[in-house]
C-alpha cells in the first residue's frame, strides 16, 4: 500500500432536520452572518426563511444576500462580498446547491482581501486566514462543495470558468439535512446526482488516489447507482434523498483529497464559454466520448465500476468488464435522462477549437490515467455532437 495523507477539517452534521441546528451552532463562529443564497422564492423560500429565523433566534445580526446565480460570476461574488463588508460580517452561511456554496466561500475571501476572489485562483495568490468562516447547508446532491476546499467562478467578461482552491476554504460546519433536498426538482436532482457520480468516479481515477479515497469513491458510486434512477421516478422519497445526500457527501470527501479529472476540465471549459449550460450537463455530455478514451488505461478501476453499475460482469474477465463499464456508465446516463449531446445544448462547434484550448488551462486533466493532447480533447467534442 502507498503512503499516503487524508484531511478533513469540516465538522459534518447528517441528518434529518439538522436544519434546526443553525443558529446555535454558527453562533460558535460569530455574531454576524451574512447569508448567502439564491433569492428567497419557491421552492427554497420557505427553507431560507427559518435559516434566517434560526439565526437570528441565536442572537446573530443577519444580511441576505440573495444574488447568487448559477454557474456563479465574479460580478455576483463582488456585490456579494460588498453586502459582507458594509454588514461587517465576521461569518458567512452559504444555503443551497454547490452555486450557493462556491458564491459563499469566494465571498469569505474577497470580502477580507484585496482585490477580487479572481485573483485568489489556485495559481495565483493564496487566501490567509483573514478568510471568513463559512457555514454550508446544503439542499442539493451532488457538488460536494459542503465538504471541499474549492470554490468555482465564472469570468463572464474573459468567458473562463475557474475555480479558487486553498484549505483555508473549507467550510467550518457542513449541516447535511436530507429534508431540505425534496426541495430540488427532477432536473436538478438528475445532474447534481450526475455530478456526484463523476467525482467519486474521476477521484477513483486520479492518480492521487489513496485506498481511503478508493474505499470512499466506491461506495457513493454504488449509492449513485442504486438511488438515483429510482429517486428520479420519486422526487418525495425521504430514504432515497438520504442516501443521495450520504453519497454526495462522500463524493466530495474523495475530491476535497484527490480531485477530478479530464471530464472537469472540459466541463468547466464549456460552462465558461456558454454559462447557460448547467455544470451536470457538461459533464454528461462528455462522458460517453471520455471512457473511451480511458479506459484502455485504468482497466482494473474501469472494470470495479463495472462490476457495481452490472453484478453480471463478476463473471467476465477484469479487460471485458472494463469495457463494459463504458456502456453501463451510457446506460446509466439515459436511465436518469442525460444523454446529451453539445447540439442540444446549445454549443457551437465554431467554439470547439477554443474550448479545447482552455480545457488545457485548467490542471486536472493531466491527472487523468491517459493525458489528452489538446487534438486529442478537440476530437473529444466531434464526438460529442449529435449523430444521425
Amino acid at each position: 500500500m502507498k503512503p499516503f495523507n487524508y484531511f478533513q477539517p469540516t465538522e459534518i452534521r447528517f441528518g434529518r432536520g439538522r436544519l434546526r441546528q443553525l443558529g446555535k451552532a454558527a453562533a460558535r463562529f460569530g455574531t454576524r452572518a451574512l447569508l448567502v443564497t439564491v433569492p428567497a422564492t419557491e421552492p427554497l423560500g420557505p427553507v431560507i426563511a427559518k435559516a434566517k429565523a434560526s439565526l437570528e433566534a441565536a442572537g446573530l445580526a443577519v444580511a441576505h444576500f440573495e444574488g447568487v446565480v448559477p454557474n456563479p460570476t465574479t460580478d455576483s461574488i463582488s456585490a456579494g462580498s460588498a453586502v459582507a463588508r458594509e454588514h461587517q460580517a465576521d461569518l458567512i452561511v452559504g444555503l443551497g446547491g454547490g452555486s450557493s456554496l462556491d458564491t459563499a466561500k469566494a465571498i469569505a475571501v474577497q470580502a477580507t482581501h484585496e482585490g477580487g476572489c479572481w485573483d485568489y485562483l489556485f495559481d495565483q495568490a493564496a487566501p490567509t486566514d483573514r478568510t471568513l468562516p463559512v457555514i454550508a447547508v446544503t439542499t442539493t446532491s451532488g457538488t460536494g462543495s459542503h465538504v471541499t476546499q474549492v470554490a468555482v467562478a465564472t469570468n463572464l467578461t474573459l468567458r473562463i470558468k475557474s475555480y479558487l482552491c486553498d484549505n483555508h476554504l473549507f467550510p467550518k460546519l457542513a449541516l447535511v439535512d436530507p429534508e431540505l433536498m425534496l426541495t430540488a426538482p427532477r432536473a436538478v436532482t438528475a445532474m447534481t446526482g450526475w455530478d456526484a457520480f463523476t467525482h467519486a468516479f474521476e477521484a477513483y481515477l486520479h492518480k492521487s488516489c489513496s485506498p481511503y479515497v478508493a474505499m470512499l469513491a466506491l461506495e457513493a458510486i454504488r449509492l449513485v447507482a442504486a438511488h438515483l434512477p429510482p429517486l428520479l421516478e420519486d422526487l418525495g422519497n425521504l430514504e432515497l434523498r438520504t442516501a443521495m445526500a450520504w453519497a454526495d457527501t462522500l463524493a466530495g470527501l474523495c475530491i476535497a483529497n484527490a480531485g477530478v479529472t479530464l471530464p472537469h476540465s472540459v466541463g468547466m471549459a464549456i460552462s465558461g464559454r456558454c454559462p447557460d449550460v448547467p455544470h451536470g450537463a457538461s459533464l454528461a455530455v462528455i462522458y460517453p466520448a471520455f471512457t473511451r478514451h480511458t479506459v484502455a488505461a485504468a482497466i482494473p478501476q474501469f472494470a470495479a465500476v463495472g462490476r457495481i453499475l452490472n453484478p453480471e460482469l463478476n463473471a467476465v474477465s477484469e479487460a471485458d468488464a472494463a469495457a463494459q463499464c463504458c456502456v453501463e456508465i451510457d446506460l446509466l446516463l439515459q436511465r436518469i435522462g442525460l444523454q446529451l449531446d453539445l447540439d442540444n445544448l446549445g454549443v457551437p462547434a465554431s467554439e470547439f477549437d477554443a474550448l479545447a484550448e482552455q480545457a488545457l488551462q485548467l490542471p486536472d486533466y493531466r491527472n487523468n490515467p491517459r493525458t489528452a493532447t489538446r487534438d486529442e480533447i478537440r476530437a473529444l467534442l466531434d464526438g460529442c455532437r449529435a449523430r444521425g
